[in-house]
């Protein structure tokens, strides 16, 4: 072989392995953009503000529902492909990392049930609070995933979810729901979009052909 078909060869082998490590940010997101567009999209529309709503609030309640525990499935799933074959420190880091999804909402949806008990709150402030306090943990966990693998995509698009958190509570009900779906669900799409470039981008020739 020449030199040219070695360093080809090496490139094709190094693609192949990333595709079967499943190391794709691109998809993941693509699948929580869908889930937010479609999700809070759909309970935007059928909130009864409106004149017409879409469908019963409990029919887009339990689309939801279905939405987030299919992503929520994927995503272990996505987590455990990435993390076959890897051993060390960057193994350990990653599981501690997936595990402080889960504790953490564990914990914010503890607070605010307590909360709720405690204040008797309105339907309308139960709904701000959910919608804020959700996207502003979701903003603050991208912080840390782009701090810790120094990815500055990774913590821009924490730092547009902290904000939709706040504006989700400035516009009110049912607003929140249309800025969780485009504002939120938008920026999945973007970032989604941004890795899938980087990637196209960063593969051999021959690959792309």
């Amino acid at each position: 072989m020449s030199a040219a078909e070695s360093l080809n060869l090496i490139a094709r082998q190094d693609e192949r392995t990333r595709r079967e490590l499943g190391a794709s940010p691109a998809r993941l997101l693509g699948v929580w953009a869908f889930t937010w567009l479609v999700g809070w999209g759909l309970v935007f529309l059928a909130d009864e503000s409106h004149a017409r709503p879409l469908m019963p609030g409990w029919v887009a309640g339990i689309v939801v529902a279905v939405l987030f525990v299919a992503a929520i499935v994927y995503s272990a799933y996505y987590g455990s492909r990435i993390s076959r074959g890897i051993r060390g420190p960057s193994r350990r880091i990653g599981a501690m990392y997936g595990w402080s999804w889960m504790i953490s909402f564990a914990a914010l949806s503890l607070i605010n049930i307590s909360v709720m008990n405690a204040g008797r709150l309105d339907p309308h402030t139960i709904s701000l609070l959910w919608s804020g306090t959700s996207l502003l943990l979701t903003g603050v966990m991208y912080l840390a995933g782009g701090m810790l693998w120094q990815d500055k995509l990774q913590y821009g698009f924490g730092v547009w979810i902290v904000v939709c958190g706040g504006a989700s509570v400035l516009v009110g009900v049912p607003g929140n729901f249309l800025v969780l779906s485009l504002a939120g669900g938008g920026g999945f799409l973007v970032a989604s979009l941004v890795y899938f470039v980087r990637e196209r981008r960063g593969r051999p020739a021959r690959e792309t052909t």
